[in-house]
């Protein structure tokens, strides 16, 4: 399968034969304009305009913005209940985290989320290969918090989001804190992530993605 990151929390999820997945577009006012691409399925994980800019994905598409489960086009999803910040909600809502099992391989998209999960959560979303994990804070999990989820899905692979890139007007931490709080100095950033189930490695690799945007940045 192929993972795209436009920035944000902004995924496109692909395989070949199965429906592909959109999650989380944002609106070009965040600072970052990514290629209208086409989805089956579009989620939504916080409740915002920053994560709801659906005008920005060709469709026709199925939109997923509550928790539940779903099979369309081939993958199976599941979304459940999550807080966006470490006060069950008090301070920025609720959050929904996504698993999309395309056969050979799972990926979880944990959103916005803003607090550890429980170890029943962790359970409910079952076997992750694929980990997609917001790391610069602004509400959102920390650089520690975020190593601390990595330990409870003990995915394969992780691929940082929501954190600070070139252009975005959305104030949020580095990428390089969250490196240093996995004990690694600087990871060369690749277009694309195509994977296989084959090609899933021992232990957990950190996977960092350059931002797709509209004029090939």
């Amino acid at each position: 399968m192929e993972i795209v990151w436009y920035g944000q929390t902004c995924f496109r999820l692909s395989e070949r034969g199965l429906s592909s997945v959109v999650t989380d577009p944002f609106p070009p006012d965040v600072g970052l304009v990514y290629p209208k691409s086409r989805a089956h399925i579009v989620t939504v994980s916080y409740d915002d305009p920053t994560c709801r800019y659906t005008s920005g994905v060709r469709g026709p598409f199925k939109l997923l913005d509550s928790p539940g489960e779903y099979e369309i086009g081939g993958v199976f999803v599941t979304g459940i209940p999550t807080f966006a910040d470490k006060k069950h909600g008090a301070l920025r809502g609720e959050n929904i985290v996504f698993t999309f099992d395309f056969g050979p391989l799972t990926v979880c998209h944990l959103g916005h989320l803003g607090h550890v999960p429980t170890q029943s959560q962790v359970e409910d979303l079952g076997t992750v290969d694929v980990l997609l994990v917001p790391v610069g804070g602004g509400g959102s999990l920390t650089p520690a918090q975020a190593s601390e989820v990595i330990s409870l899905f003990e995915p394969h692979i992780v691929i940082p989001m929501l954190y600070k890139v070139k252009g975005l007007q959305v104030k949020l931490g580095t990428l390089r804190r969250f490196l240093r709080e996995m004990g690694q100095e600087k990871i060369a950033a690749q277009d694309a992530l195509k994977v296989t189930r084959s090609s899933l490695g021992e232990g957990t690799q950190i996977v960092v993605l350059n931002p797709k945007q509209r004029n090939g940045g």
